[in-house]
């Protein structure tokens, strides 16, 4: 069986840490999903620097160019923390991040963003997945005003399903701000993976619900 050196890890680590799940399960939206996904179950030592090992090469090897790694609050701070150290220790690339708080903080330094200076810089949002879009709309609005840019999004999953309309949710943030977001794995390469270790079941189950709710783009 052929393994890609970056899906094949992050979707091990995310199966054997109950990060990701088959069965039935009722999502924000209302729809009945075969599979959930949720990073923060993430949180062994080994399965973080696997999980953190994945953003970085993916990062790596998408060639965007960016200044501050950002995490939106609150997965988002640990996954960009993490891939702040592993960028250096896998690539030798050293850069810093930033995050934000969910309410302002009045004493000490204030406002809601901590960590790099942002100001007139390059920020890649680090993030798990991309729903509604809500956490990059966030960061879009918090920046406003400081001469920071986005230069795009890195996420663990696309779950390639179609939001409001006809197309993704990612496919629509990405023509909202004219930003490219990269992933770590599509929910095709769960689909590869389950067909390779013969789980058929499932992914009849995932096809149905493709067929339903999987976006034309």
């Amino acid at each position: 069986m052929m393994t890609n050196p970056i899906k094949t890890p992050f979707i091990e680590a995310a199966i054997d840490s109950e990060a990701l799940l088959f069965g039935e399960f009722t999502l924000k939206s209302g729809r009945v999903s075969p599979y959930f996904f949720n990073a923060g179950k993430m949180v062994q030592g080994k399965t973080l620097a696997t999980l953190a090992a994945c953003y970085a090469d993916t990062i790596q090897a998408s060639g965007l160019d960016f200044d501050v790694l950002f995490g939106p609050a609150y997965k988002g701070i640990s996954l960009a923390a993490l891939t702040a150290a592993a960028l250096y220790e896998r690539h030798g690339i050293d850069k810093p991040f930033a995050y934000n708080r969910k309410e302002k903080k009045a004493h000490g330094e204030g406002g809601q963003l901590v960590g790099a200076d942002i100001q007139d810089k390059k920020l890649l949002i680090i993030d798990d997945v991309i729903t509604a879009g809500t956490a990059i709309k966030e960061v879009a609005a918090l920046i406003d005003g400081t001469g920071a840019s986005l230069a795009g999004v890195v996420i663990g999953l696309d779950r390639q399903e179609k939001g409001q309309t006809d197309i993704s949710a990612i496919a629509q943030i990405q023509k909202d701000f004219d930003i490219t977001i990269k992933s770590i794995i599509q929910l095709e390469d769960i689909v590869d993976y389950l067909s390779n270790n013969a789980q058929h079941d499932t992914i009849t189950k995932i096809n149905d619900y493709r067929a339903t709710y999987g976006a034309q783009e």
